[in-house]
């Protein structure tokens, strides 16, 4: 008879290699309390993976019914509200029947979440594209416009033209040759535009990690930018660096 050390470990591997059933299989038998929690801890792994899977069959709705139009690009941003950085945007092409589960709104997913989430995306997707407006430019021409800026290049730099858009709210006016598909709060209605929020949000947050390395005073690597409490007082005795838009923070210097 196994060890319920073993047992434990084996619960682990079923994880791993996908086998939840098979573990049950192997020890429902089993009458030892220690052995049936660990069943029971089992089907309640493969119930959640069940309801993972629906989750995202149903946010995968939008790419069902546009598939006509070929490769769809999911477009998303990050940045438009803080204080300092730049504005990212990403674009994002999923396979046909993409099977990468708990996509979501990047807000919603903790940090190591949509790092785990990041790796998985960039070795799954067709293509992924990036774009990004400085806090100059979001300066000269405003936080709209730059973001629209962000979203074309994102586009451009994918290395497979897409047939069609699917956009979180917007409607794009530099990249009017494609079909744009609009989708109120697409970040959480479609797994295109979730992964895409999610490469996005990673891809900045690194960048106002590495610039709270040269501007320790502001706390970028916290507050990535954002006009938090600590933040705001940090502008108010430090006054402005470089990469704080001047025309967001008037009213704090």
């Amino acid at each position: 008879m196994d060890s319920l050390a073993l047992i434990k470990e084996s619960l682990k591997a079923a994880e791993i290699n996908g086998d939840l059933q098979g573990f049950i299989d192997k020890y429902s038998s089993d009458e030892r309390t220690g052995v049936k929690k660990l069943c029971e801890s089992a089907a309640k792994k493969i119930k959640a993976l069940e309801n993972e899977k629906k989750r995202t069959f149903e946010m995968s709705r939008f790419e069902r019914e546009n598939s006509q139009y070929g490769f769809l690009c999911g477009i998303d941003e990050v940045g438009r509200g803080p204080l300092a950085g730049p504005v990212y945007a990403a674009a994002v092409i999923l396979p046909k029947d993409s099977d990468i589960l708990y996509l979501n709104d990047s807000k919603k997913l903790s940090e190591k979440k949509r790092e785990e989430l990041y790796d998985v995306i960039m070795d799954k997707a067709v293509a992924v594209g990036i774009g990004c407006a400085s806090e100059k430019r979001i300066d000269e021409i405003n936080i709209l416009q730059a973001t629209f800026e962000a979203m074309t290049e994102a586009v451009k730099n994918l290395q497979v033209k897409p047939g069609a858009l699917l956009i979180d709210a917007v409607h794009i006016p530099q990249l009017e040759e494609y079909k744009q598909i609009s989708i109120i709060k697409g970040d959480a209605k479609s797994v295109s535009i979730a992964a895409a929020s999610i490469i996005a949000k990673v891809t900045r947050d690194r960048v106002m990690k590495e610039m709270a390395l040269k501007y320790p005073e502001y706390g970028f690597d916290s507050n990535k930018g954002y006009g938090s409490e600590a933040h705001i007082a940090a502008i108010k005795k430090y006054g402005p660096c470089d990469i704080h838009r001047r025309s967001f923070i008037g009213n704090f210097i």
